[in-house]
């Protein structure tokens, strides 16, 4: 069984990460996605929140595949930990991490990097705005990694921008929905705001 580990900070999980889920559900046997807390971000909506915007993100997937599932419960701080947990709970099948290219610079700083990719490959995700850099590349490769490039490039949305910016194009109904209903972030309440005005 081929299983791709998919670990995000979704906030907000946004349209492209719901094209990624959609793109790794046709070349996985199973996704398994968490929202992750990143030691290396600091996150403006509670884990709480992101789960539930996460789960809500893949509730409202149009596939005719059922084999993307939110696995909380493997969420952690270092991925090898999360590594273990999958094999407690599905044992030896293929495990991939997925990445998307801003956090290949991140990896060499990872737990146990090198114990972590002799158990799994690496499919890293061109992300518009974040090239895939051939040094960091390069030394992530010298650590031991089994890389491949997905074919495939997230769209030029990102939850950075819709937290700075409030563009609701990035996001899913569902999703901006439940931040209204929230009141998640302050972009949205400046839009809810400039609404009123007139």
């Amino acid at each position: 069984m081929r299983i791709a580990l998919f670990g995000t900070s979704a906030d907000p999980p946004t349209a492209g990460h719901e094209k990624i889920l959609r793109w790794l559900s046709y070349r996985f046997d199973l996704v398994a996605v968490w929202a992750a807390e990143n030691p290396f971000k600091s996150h403006k909506a509670s884990l709480e929140h992101r789960v539930r915007m996460l789960r809500l993100l893949i509730d409202g997937m149009e596939s005719s595949r059922r084999n993307v599932f939110l696995e909380q419960d493997l969420s952690s701080l270092r991925t090898l930990e999360t590594l273990e947990k999958a094999k407690q709970r599905w044992g030896n099948a293929e495990y991939t991490v997925v990445v998307g290219s801003d956090l290949l610079m991140q990896l060499p700083r990872w737990y146990r990097i090198e114990d972590l990719l002799r158990q799994v490959q690496l499919l890293v995700i061109p992300r518009p705005g974040y090239a895939i850099d051939e040094t960091s590349l390069r030394g992530v490769q010298q650590l031991g990694a089994k890389i491949a490039i997905a074919s495939l490039t997230g769209l030029d949305v990102s939850s950075t921008s819709y937290r700075e910016q409030g563009d609701s194009n990035a996001l899913t109904p569902l999703v901006i929905d439940y931040i209204n209903q929230q009141h998640l972030y302050k972009c949205q309440d400046a839009i809810q705001t400039s609404l009123h005005v007139y």
